[in-house]
């Protein structure tokens, strides 16, 4: 058969090898050069995947295959499963790659064999051959190469690892100093990324184009900030494919940006103006901002004739406009997309930028045309930019991004001054850490190319990986109470550790971003305390604020301390925020021993049926502590592990291991004093609880559990950290919506729980160590709420049937048929109605209910409405449920007379221990 030359096209993509790509490259057939080779720690190059079409050499067309090429250590075992597996080499007689194809059909596997045992006895050398594909003989000249064939093909990247390489030993010192490092980045201007440790790559189901240098680490340590104007030609000549090309450009352009940008895009054809109307001035480049640019770029259309005046005009006097509007105030630049032209806009250069040049214009020549392109050459050389072409989308994502070397060259030549570390936003790690910071040091060449010319090139960035939640774990949660926390910002006043960062939806590429007045509700005094610790400065404030309970159903005003400071050498400020009953709290010391088994066996589950049920709070008591979602398991483990182990070993934290045998204790006490000595059933209870600061939440009687559907944790519970902000009672039903199944009151018991805090005073300091409460049975305390809620003299003058023309006294058992009485909570939730056909909607919104007296009440200030939105998810639109600030708690003796909270604080509960009130010393959780 005659040998026949083929023209190659070849996609390169990380990613797994299996599934059809016949989908893949069609969508992807424009992009030539997507990509690129990741190695690991140990200096390994893997490319997962690459996907090759084969043409007639003569047509240059390429007609995809549907095959796959797999790395050559997995090439044998791959090609046994597919049909046809190809291999590519590099020819010095062809400018690029060619390509194999072999038949893999189990017949041909020994010539397979063979065919690679002969290629392996070969150094180099050309070979030819045939190989059969659905009976059309395909012969090739290729190039013989060793296993790492496609190192050749890149001597850059070659380069890029071999010079790179003895940074596995600065990377193992590193880790040998300070074993808390996780990640250590280097990510080359050439695309290379070196990590340690080496971990597999977790390659996403669909195409892989993983590229360092859309990192936000990347891009916030590879240059300054910046002022960018973008404007695009959207004259008439500009239409169909080019204009597709400027705008995908375009949004490419955006997402090289970062929070520390500002940026505006404006359209221009005789005139120009900005693609987003209110964006007046430049705008902060954060997730938001960015999303609405890219949304009005794509609605862009081409009509009219090209002006280039206008389009600078209007970017230099956004650039030079002298306003309070917040700046980078660092690099000032204009990328100008357009299809070519031949004014060159030289006045309007010498009335704006000339000679100083302090803004840099860079110009980009998009889709495939014959205008003389020296214009635009013109134009970038004159003011200190660069001149760039996009014939085709493939060429899109490498030179939207370039333009980041031209900026790196000051900082190049800065030398020291401009090497320091940047500290990140918070952002995705692509290696499974979770949410990170990351801090950045750019990497200079400093060698000189001659002996009066210095070297202007930015080798790439090194970074260092924090995990958020080993910030979180130095944090010292369990001392600040339930309602006490930390919190970090940024300069731009986006949190990076705070409890309602909570992101539901994260994109790979984007940082997270969640301002500090979106994390909570928003008022004066925290705008200050925000613009305070931008600022960098340190103070304290006690003010009353709003507060989302966990499941958001609610809204309390409560009061706060919030303390800050700078954290030194970053960016950051820390802040500390306390209600005033956290500000002291216990610290037990249990020496004694024979105290500390007593105690602990009341946790094991052959004493639940008499002491009821324990749950336990899953924390890290000790290092060797397996945690579970199971309580029970996590309950078992625990015992299992202080059987081995006292809480005083060095692998345990003592103050929680204490604490929690304190409360332990305390409860027992009040279990075989109180609980016990009560008929629950006379009281209309299902269940009596209480649940501490150390962790323990018990349940009585046992068989109450069962049905119990509280977190264990009582930090995360809502019941618990709303009954500490409130003074009284806190009733809560079970949360239903409009949407779920009716209640059936004659088959299913309903609970309503309620709850309150015990406060004590020690040594003249005011502490809630704990929250009380119990579980009324609907049914019969429905009859108790008729009495209650019944406003009837003993002398009865009225009818006992209401109508609209005779009077009627309030009776809610006597008028049940005419008179609705109801019982909603301070949230708007209904907990109890004289109307049986309204037990199964108990724990709904009342506005679900009867939505003409929800307004009623609205309207006569019963209850207030307070907005607040979630930035952090998609969700659906919900009922409006975060309504508050009504009269809280009614007066029960019964329920005051079972928790008893005078036993609470008598001093028999707690001269049994010996214990230490702390007051929370501020300056001490800010050494930096």
């Amino acid at each position: 058969m005659a040998k026949v030359d083929y023209y190659l096209c070849v996609v390169f993509y990380l990613g797994p090898t299996g599934g059809s790509l016949r989908g893949a490259l069609e969508r992807m057939s424009e992009e030539t050069n997507v990509g690129g080779l990741l190695s690991s720690g140990s200096g390994e190059v893997w490319i997962y995947g690459i996907s090759v079409g084969i043409g007639l050499a003569e047509e240059k067309q390429c007609e995809w295959v549907d095959s796959a090429l797999v790395p050559q250590g997995e090439a044998r075992g791959k090609a046994e499963k597919k049909k046809t597996v190809g291999r590519v080499e590099h020819s010095p007689k062809m400018k690029g790659l060619r390509f194999r194809l072999f038949n893999t059909q189990p017949g041909n596997k020994a010539a397979l064999k063979e065919e690679e045992r002969r290629r392996d006895r070969e150094e180099t050398g050309e070979w030819g051959g045939v190989g059969e594909c659905d009976g059309k003989g395909i012969g090739v000249t290729v190039q013989r190469q060793r296993r790492r064939w496609y190192r050749d093909a890149a001597p850059v990247i070659l380069n890029e690892l071999n010079w790179t390489q003895a940074l596995e030993r600065v990377f193992i010192e590193n880790r040998r100093e300070d074993s808390s490092l996780r990640w250590q980045v280097f990510g080359s201007a050439t695309g290379v990324t070196r990590y340690y440790p080496a971990t597999p790559w977790r390659a996403p189901n669909k195409i892989d184009l993983y590229d360092v240098r859309r990192r936000p680490w990347y891009i916030q340590g590879a240059s300054s900030p910046k002022d960018m104007v973008i404007i695009v030609d959207v004259s008439g000549s500009v239409s169909g494919l080019t204009l597709k090309l400027m705008k995908t450009s375009v949004v490419e352009m955006l997402d090289t940006l970062s929070d520390d940008d500002y940026v505006n895009v404006a359209r221009f054809n005789e005139k120009a103006d900005a693609v987003v109307p209110c964006f007046r001035t430049l705008v902060q480049a954060n997730v938001r901002n960015k999303k609405i640019f890219k949304e009005a770029v794509m609605h862009m259309q081409a009509k009219g004739t090209t002006d280039y005046k206008s389009g600078f005009t209007f970017a230099f006097e956004q650039l030079l406009n002298e306003s309070s509007a917040p700046r980078a105030n660092c690099n000032k630049m204009i990328m100008m997309f357009t299809d070519g032209g031949e004014d060159r806009a030289q006045e309007i250069f010498e009335k704006y930028n000339w000679p100083n040049k302090t803004v840099r214009v860079f110009t980009f020549s998009v889709g495939q045309h014959n205008y003389d392109v020296t214009p635009l050459q013109w134009i970038a050389c004159a003011n200190k930019g660069y001149y760039f072409e996009i014939p085709s989308i493939g060429a899109i994502r490498i030179n939207t991004q370039e333009y980041l070397d031209v900026l790196g060259r000051p900082m190049v030549l800065a030398g020291p001054k401009a090497k320091q570390v940047q500290w990140t936003n918070v952002y995705q790690d692509a290696l499974g850490l979770g949410l990170v910071i990351t801090g950045t040091m750019p990497v200079f060449n400093l060698t000189a190319d001659t002996v009066s010319s210095q070297n202007q090139l930015i080798l790439g960035v090194m970074g260092v990986d924090i995990a958020i939640n080993e910030i979180k774990k130095k944090t010292p949660t369990y001392r600040l109470g339930a309602n006490g926390y930390t919190f970090a910002i940024d300069p731009n006043g986006y949190v990076l550790l705070h409890p309602n960062l909570r992101p539901k939806i994260i994109n790979f590429r984007e940082p997270v971003t969640l301002d500090f007045l979106d994390a909570e509700l928003e008022d004066s005094n925290k705008e200050e305390i925000r613009r305070q610790m931008i600022d960098g400065k340190s103070g304290q404030k006690k003010i009353k604020t709003l507060i989302k309970s966990v499941d958001e159903r609610y809204i309390d005003e409560a009061m706060r301390t919030y303390t800050w400071t700078p954290v030194d050498g970053t960016d950051y400020s820390l802040g500390l925020v306390l209600p005033t009953y956290s500000e002291n709290h216990i610290k037990a010391n249990l020496s004694d021993q024979i105290l500390q088994v007593q105690y602990f066996e009341s946790l094991l589950p052959n004493s639940f049926e008499s002491e009821g049920h324990v749950f336990i709070a899953p924390r890290e008591y000790c290092n060797d502590l397996e945690l579970s979602n199971n309580n029970t398991e996590f309950l078992l483990n625990f015992i299992a592990l202080m059987e081995k182990v006292t809480p005083d070993s060095k692998q345990c934290d003592s103050l929680l291991l204490h604490n929690l045998i304190l409360d332990t204790g305390i409860i027992r006490q009040l279990v075989d004093k109180v609980w016990k000595n009560k008929d629950l059933n006379t009281y209309g209870f299902l269940a009596v609880f209480a649940a501490t600061d150390g962790g323990i939440t018990r349940v009585f009687p046992n068989k109450a559990a069962e049905t119990w559907e509280e977190d264990p944790e009582p930090f995360n519970a809502s019941y618990y950290r709303r009954s500490l902000d409130n003074k009284g009672y806190i009733f809560r039903a079970p949360y239903r919506t409009a949407r779920d199944e009716l209640l059936n009151p004659e088959n299913d018991t309903i609970g309503i729980l309620v709850s309150t805090a015990v406060e004590i005073t020690i040594g003249g300091k005011a502490i809630k160590p704990a929250v009380v409460g119990v579980k009324l049975d609907l049914e019969a305390w429905t009859d108790k709420f008729k009495i209650l809620a019944s406003n009837h003299t003993d002398n009865r003058q009225g009818s006992n049937t209401c109508g609209p023309n005779r009077g009627c006294e309030m009776d809610c058992e006597a008028n049940s048929d005419d008179l609705l009485c109801y019982l909603i909570d301070d949230g708007g939730f209904l907990i109890m109605s004289n109307q049986k056909d309204d037990w199964n909607k108990v724990g709904m919104f009342f506005s679900d209910v009867d939505p003409y007296l929800m307004y009623a009440l609205y309207n006569n200030s019963f209850y207030n409405r307070k907005q607040s939105f979630d930035y952090q998810s998609v969700c659906e639109r919900m009922p409006n449920s975060e309504a508050g600030a009504a009269p809280r708690g009614v007066f029960v003796p019964t329920i005051a007379d079972f928790v008893n909270l005078a036993w609470w604080t008598s001093a028999a509960a707690w001269s049994l221990f010996q214990q230490f009130i702390y007051g929370l010393a501020y300056h001490s959780w800010f050494v930096t």
